[in-house]
């Protein structure tokens, strides 16, 4: 399956109606804002393009999200969130009778999501309880995951927000809600139902609350974010300030690719051009890549390299676009490419890129 780049002549903030922006690792890491993220948003806004902030993380209700994002920074109104509880709260409404008991493994964004769709959230195992959902929670205790291993044995569906492994911290990934999903999975033998990104369940849960008509999702991670929107056909930016590294990117399975890359959010603010690949290269901006031998991609300036103007890309981004452009040709699927610096302003590049020898 060969990759295809969208090009954008505008900036994306003009092409697109909607931002669907993750948030963890794209709009704040912990308590802080991603550097320039706050500004990026704020322009992004006065482009005329509105935003949605989706997260996976169920731990917080939309209010309490708003919230840290205004004391960000950040212009936010809680209709404006979109979380994996309330997905998942979704999902379990269009099975249930209403008022069903629901077992709660998690914490009180679980618990607003699910009376919002007049769903009962319970927090013990009995006989009542008709489903079991479970979410991130930093607090999360062994006697909720007892309660829940002992509902999902009795058979009742079990829905979990996300499965990612990881989340993204100043200290570096940390558990996420897929390694707690992983306890109840070994002690029960089931398997969850995932409604959070990458399911199109929570992209459709984005796009209905937002309104968005084209929408684009901004993400940091390939196995969530990007796999997401490529499940349902939307397109993507993947932004490389939280999980997802150069090299992570260069190596992308065909469902795992962006539309775009960008260093960070303000990749919305920029337009985007389309590498020119032909049988032995890929240019970009400045940027030449070739195949050679050994698996080497050959990075180093083109023959005819200009100043690309003041709505020019990162040059790094514009050498990863072009490095991506020939890792993911169809013939070379799999191939674990290096990257070799051809010149000393090469060197530089893929330093900067984390993709030096």
């Amino acid at each position: 399956m060969a990759h295809t780049y969208l090009q954008s002549s505008q900036c994306l903030a003009r092409n697109f109606d909607v931002a669907l922006l993750d948030l963890d690792g794209v709009v704040y890491i912990g308590p802080d804002a991603v550097a320039g993220a706050p500004a990026a948003l704020a322009a992004v806004r006065e482009h005329g393009m509105r935003l949605a902030f989706v997260t996976n993380n169920a731990a917080r209700a939309p209010k309490a999200v708003a919230e840290h994002l205004r004391q960000l920074g950040i212009a936010a109104d809680p209709a404006e969130v979109v979380t994996s509880s309330q997905a998942a709260a979704h999902y379990l409404s269009e099975r249930l009778e209403p008022g069903a008991a629901v077992l709660v493994v998690g914490t009180v964004g679980l618990e607003e999501a699910l009376l919002e769709r007049g769903l009962r959230p319970v927090w013990t195992a009995s006989q009542d309880v008709a489903a079991v959902v479970q979410g991130y929670s930093p607090d999360l205790s062994w006697n909720q995951l007892a309660e829940g291993a002992v509902a999902i044995r009795s058979g009742v569906i079990w829905v979990a927000t996300n499965l990612d492994a990881t989340i993204p911290s100043p200290r570096g990934p940390l558990p996420g809600n897929g390694a707690l999903v992983a306890a109840l999975r070994v002690a029960t033998g089931a398997d969850p139902i995932a409604t959070g990104k990458p399911d199109p369940t929570m992209h459709r849960e984005s796009v209905q609350r937002s309104g968005a008509h084209r929408p684009i999702v901004v993400g940091d991670r390939l196995d969530s974010d990007i796999e997401g929107a490529n499940a349902v056909g939307c397109a993507s930016l993947l932004v490389l300030t939280g999980v997802t590294t150069a090299r992570d990117a260069l190596d992308a399975r065909p469902d795992l690719r962006p539309t775009f890359l960008a260093e960070d959010v303000s990749g919305l603010l920029h337009a985007h051009k389309s590498p020119i690949v032909d049988s032995t290269s890929a240019t970009c901006g400045v940027w030449r890549v070739s195949a050679g031998p050994e698996r080497q991609l050959r990075v180093g300036r083109a023959a005819e390299a200009g100043d690309g103007g003041p709505d020019e890309p990162d040059d790094a981004i514009d050498a990863l676009r072009a490095l991506c452009a020939m890792s993911w040709r169809a013939e070379h699927a799999g191939d674990n490419w290096q990257p070799v610096a051809a010149d000393g302003p090469a060197e530089q590049v893929l330093e900067t890129l984390g993709l030096r020898n």
